[in-house]
């Protein structure tokens, strides 16, 4: 073969290199262009202008709290502090006692220290909600409010408001959480950080104002191919964001999915759970935990193991299925034919 041969082979041998690269690189790469959506989230500071309540004629700020921000100081007043009805004012008595005291003070110093502004978090639910608006244009989204309750309330939703409880987001190792601990053990209020404010925004609009659970799906795998449907639905919406902060995980809890896995799934098939709907059975695989127990040694075990689950039965039905789209996906109510298609075997 003659040089000119062998350089034309390689040039051939490159180009076939480059474009598998190239079909490669497109077929991993899930973000879509958001740039031409006109979105920008303005968190409002509702923490502030409650403040000034105790600074200026509390009716007057009152008044003027009523208007500016609806049916979310009726909720904060009567649902979340319950300090009684907005239509008496015996309440303002209530809350100049709560402006008085040292544990307010306390409070709003370390949130102000903390959140002097919120426009990291702007940005990425400015992004995130652009996300949304890409794959449902007439997705009609919330304004987005900040507070704090002195630790009643993480998060908040109604009609047409988000609220965020700055005071359970201080950071893991806020000198305020110890005390709690009662009410929010480690594992819970380790999450509590600047970092998961985004992610709890958008799992919450999802999960309690687009795509509610139906009350008819009681077996463990519709739960599960539920919630796998939201975590797929947040890898969509926030596509850099760590799977870890998106399902609640440390890094290590992920890692043990991850390692055993086809454990995990035996574990559901030979306990025939699958199609249990005993909620008093089936919970401790679903909710909040350190753990879970009957798995895992010296308690290692990752919580959550049939959201976990979920989440990749739905990822490989995906995966299986370019032709569904987001907005089919979420339609599905058929969690067998999900787990049918997904032909998951965890491997």
């Amino acid at each position: 073969m003659n040089i000119v041969a062998i350089v034309n082979k390689t040039r051939q041998i490159y180009l076939i290199f480059l474009i598998g690269l190239l079909i490669t690189s497109c077929s991993n790469d899930k973000r879509v262009d958001v740039s031409n959506i006109k979105l920008d989230v303005k968190i409002d500071r509702f923490d502030h202008d409650f403040n000034l309540m105790h600074v200026k004629p509390m009716p007057q700020q009152a008044a003027y709290l009523q208007k500016n921000y609806g049916t979310f100081y009726t909720d904060f007043i009567e649902r979340i502090l319950q300090a009684g009805s907005i239509q008496d004012t015996a309440y303002y008595t209530t809350l100049r006692t709560v402006f008085a005291g040292k544990a307010y003070n306390d409070l709003k110093h370390e949130i102000d220290s903390i959140y002097p502004n919120l426009d990291k978090q702007e940005a990425e639910l400015t992004d995130a909600f652009k996300h949304i608006k890409y794959y449902y244009p007439n997705s009609r989204l919330p304004k987005v409010y900040a507070y704090f309750s002195g630790f009643q309330a993480q998060t908040s939703i109604g009609d047409d408001y988000f609220g965020i409880g700055l005071d359970l987001f201080l950071g893991a190792d806020s000198k305020f959480y110890p005390a709690l601990v009662q009410t929010f053990p480690h594992y819970i209020s380790r999450r509590f950080t600047p970092d998961n404010i985004s992610p709890r925004v958008i799992e919450g609009i999802a999960r309690e104002n687009m795509f509610p659970e139906d009350d008819k799906d009681k077996s463990l795998l519709a739960k599960m191919v539920y919630n796998g449907k939201i975590m797929y639905f947040m890898d969509k919406i926030l596509p850099d964001l760590p799977d870890s902060t998106k399902i609640g995980y440390t890094t290590q809890q992920l890692q043990w999915c991850n390692d055993f896995k086809q454990n995990i799934w035996a574990f559901f098939l030979e306990e025939n759970l699958l199609y249990n709907s005993d909620y008093l059975q089936i919970q401790k695989y679903l909710t909040e935990a350190p753990f879970t127990p009957g798995l895992g040694e010296k308690n290692e075990s990752a919580p959550k193991l049939a959201v976990w689950t979920g989440w990749q039965i739905v990822k490989e039905y995906m995966d299986r299925n370019p032709g569904v789209t987001l907005q089919q996906l979420m339609k599905e109510t058929n969690a067998q034919k999900v787990l049918n298609q997904s032909k998951y075997r965890a491997k």
